[in-house]
């Protein structure tokens, strides 16, 4: 136990000393026989950081350019990752609202987007866990962001930013086999947990689009309150969740009928981004983004549990396999926290590359 007194003599060496000890005393560092792994997307220095179930960096893989969404094949041996040339712009001003402030008479910086964007760079890296190294690239549209797996793992559903578009790609041949028109500024897919549909997200406007993963044609459509982020279900698959940022909010919805059934406010100042449903469905954890803090609520009463602080602006959250840890990529302070979930705190940060921004885990190899 470290008491006050070895805490003080430690301070001698520095803030990055300290850190290293009491990541090494955390209750996760005797946690190897877990065996999984972490990979973390950067979405300014180009990269994936690999955390071991030591809570030590093991990798840095460098893989193009703004990495953000990030999956992992089923049988957990490949990484994917979505990369973009599209450059990265700096989150808008908000109103007392949650809504983007727009200055009347500013210059409209898309025109030097356009000139600065390299389309060369979109795509889908593609990153074999046990070498830990990129191995290809599949093509993937415009200004790939997000994506979410077939249930077989053959194909990738990936949301198209700038076109307001998703599109549906074969991983063994790289082909782009079909193009579905969404609404604008599509984000957040998720595959159902039977593998009949995906979800696109439409932050622009608020839409929700359902795809079926037969005809891919959209079934059905429907809206949240602005710019929704994710989408996760529970184990039934008859109710998800999806946060809108704007607002604050988060919208529990019925996966059957396509429909709201209910809008929870989130604490204040929460711009929820992320959804993670736990494995045994009695909870879910929401990334709040400027809150810096993580929300766990019931999914039965739908009731707030606790507001976990964590690192600067959260964004993407996993759980570890057994369910005792919570990973968050903070973007701004270029870390990962480690929250012990029964607990309801974090226990550890780790350094990652610049602007972290997707986690996803796999098994260690």
């Amino acid at each position: 136990m470290l008491t006050p007194r070895c805490i003080a003599g430690l301070s001698d060496h520095g803030p990055a000393f300290i850190g290293a000890v009491l990541v090494a005393l955390s209750p996760i560092a005797g946690h190897a026989a877990a065996a999984y792994q972490v990979f973390v997307t950067n979405e300014k220095s180009g990269d994936v950081t690999v955390i071991g179930s030591n809570l030590a960096v093991t990798a840095t893989i460098p893989v193009g350019k703004r990495p953000r969404g990030i999956q992992a094949s089923p049988d957990g041996k490949t990484v994917y990752v979505a990369l973009s040339g599209t450059p990265v712009k700096a989150p808008p001003q908000l109103d007392a609202n949650g809504n983007p402030i727009f200055k009347k008479g500013a210059k409209d910086d898309d025109d030097d987007d356009d000139a600065n964007t390299d389309k060369s760079a979109d795509g889908i890296g593609v990153i074999d866990v046990a070498s830990k190294k990129l191995t290809r690239k599949l093509a993937a549209g415009s200004d790939p962001e997000e994506f979410a797996l077939s249930k077989n793992g053959k194909q990738l559903y990936i949301s198209n930013e700038d076109v307001k578009a998703a599109s549906v790609i074969d991983i063994a041949t790289s082909k782009v086999e079909h193009i579905i028109l969404v609404g604008a500024e599509p984000e957040g897919v998720t595959t159902t947990l039977d593998g009949k549909q995906f979800y696109v997200t439409c932050e622009a406007g608020g839409d929700v689009f359902v795809i079926d993963t037969t005809s891919y044609k959209p079934v059905a459509q429907f809206k949240v309150n602005g710019r929704p982020r994710s989408v996760d279900f529970l184990p039934s698959g008859a109710i998800g969740f999806i946060p809108s940022e704007s607002t604050g909010e988060l919208n529990v919805i019925d996966a059957v009928h396509a429909k709201v059934l209910k809008t929870i406010k989130l604490p204040a100042g929460s711009r929820p981004m992320r959804v993670r449903v736990s494995a045994d469905g009695n909870k879910l954890y929401v990334s709040n983004g400027r809150a810096g803090t993580i929300s766990v609520i019931d999914t039965h009463t739908y009731e707030i549990l606790r507001s976990i602080k964590v690192g600067a602006r959260p964004w993407g959250i996993a759980l570890s396999p057994d369910g005792k840890f919570l990973f968050a990529a903070n973007g701004p302070s270029n870390d990962v926290s480690v929250v012990n979930v029964e607990e309801g705190k974090e226990i550890a940060r780790i350094k990652a590359g610049s602007s972290p921004w997707g986690v996803v885990i796999v098994p260690e190899t």
